[in-house]
């Protein structure tokens, strides 16, 4: 029997993670779309992850193993063993719908000039159960300014890319002792997505876009602290220092506006967290950074502002209670949204 090369390389890498791995590979393994090799990525994990990876005996599951580099460096290891002509990336904790697959191979193929698919997310707690609500990011006409504002790609488990778009952006580097080909930046331990992306739309002629079902489950886990989202806002400032080297005009013109709305989303993530002064903190200094986010997107920023603020001096119960009815019904909007793009996209 001749072995064919598989079309699409999955690759997910695995540290601490035995909650959730089975369910992640399991819905690889359930895609409509069969015609893909599955890369797990062995980051030296301390707990019992492997063991359980290797209770599967799909053939198109390869396990490889390496000393500890990070997501980062466990992606670039996937990727250099990666046979596929398409690169599909999935997170260890998060989940596919089954169809996941086979609708970005269907926009990649269809859309020539588009180098990165990305679908929506709906976002799952810590046992899987859905929250209700989803990623609603921007699906079109993605430019480098607006990829520094936002990312709209949103989680490392949404995005299927082609493989010339990784080696158009690929750089060699001898971090542990030999020259290697690297394509995320090893050196990053947050916010290695967004930098990754952000050099996709300024060093290549590929377009990066959307489809609008939901077809990724992002986890939410509970250790969103605040010492987190500072941790990450320095990250991202080094991405922005990296940016500088290559596209500092980029930067002089967006670096300003791009801080305050990381700072504003990062505001968001600490009312997720129930940190209320952490996040009305970085609210404040997300409008004195640049005070004009209060008339580009006046929703967003001051809904952010009355949560932080609802959630700092409001009693708790109350807050839970508010926040419940405000998130069911910004779930069912987004639902109807989803549902209607779908119904255009169908037309």
């Amino acid at each position: 029997m001749i072995k064919t090369t598989p079309k699409v390389s999955v690759v997910v890498p695995v540290y601490k993670v035995e909650r959730y791995i089975a369910a992640t590979i399991q819905s690889v393994l359930a895609q409509t779309y069969s015609d893909f090799e599955l890369i797990i990525v062995d980051d030296e994990s301390p707990d019992h992850s492997i063991e359980i990876c290797q209770q599967f005996t799909d053939p198109r599951i390869r396990i490889v193993y390496q000393k500890n580099r990070g997501l980062a460096g466990a992606r670039n290891t996937g990727i250099r063993h990666a046979q596929g002509q398409y690169l599909a990336l999935l997170d260890s904790d998060d989940l596919w719908l089954p169809q996941k697959l086979e609708r970005h191979i269907g926009h990649l193929e269809s859309a020539p000039t588009v180098g990165v698919s990305f679908s929506r997310s709906a976002f799952i707690d810590e046992t899987g159960e859905p929250l209700g609500t989803y990623q609603m990011p921007k699906l079109s006409g993605i430019t480098p300014e607006y990829l520094l504002c936002r990312n709209p790609i949103g989680n490392g488990s949404a995005p299927v890319l082609r493989r010339e778009v990784l080696d158009a952006i690929r750089f060699q580097d001898d971090l542990y002792g030999t020259t290697e080909d690297f394509y995320f930046d090893d050196r990053f331990r947050q916010s290695e997505d967004i930098e990754c992306w952000i050099r996709i739309a300024i060093q290549t002629q590929w377009q990066i876009e959307g489809i609008p079902e939901a077809l990724t489950l992002y986890r939410v886990n509970s250790e969103g602290l605040s010492a987190n989202l500072l941790k990450q806002f320095e990250s991202w400032e080094q991405v922005i220092n990296k940016t500088r080297t290559y596209a500092p005009d980029v930067i002089a013109r967006w670096g300003n506006v791009a801080r305050a709305y990381q700072l504003r989303y990062l505001a968001r993530r600490a009312v997720r967290s129930g940190s209320g002064a952490m996040a009305v903190k970085l609210v404040h200094r997300a409008i004195t950074t640049h005070w004009r986010v209060l008339f580009e997107e006046p929703r967003r920023t001051l809904l952010t502002v009355i949560a932080a603020y609802m959630l700092l001096l409001l009693p708790k119960q109350l807050y839970v209670q508010l926040e419940t009815v405000a998130l069911k019904r910004t779930g069912a909007s987004q639902r109807r949204h989803i549902h209607q793009s779908q119904l255009g996209q169908s037309l």
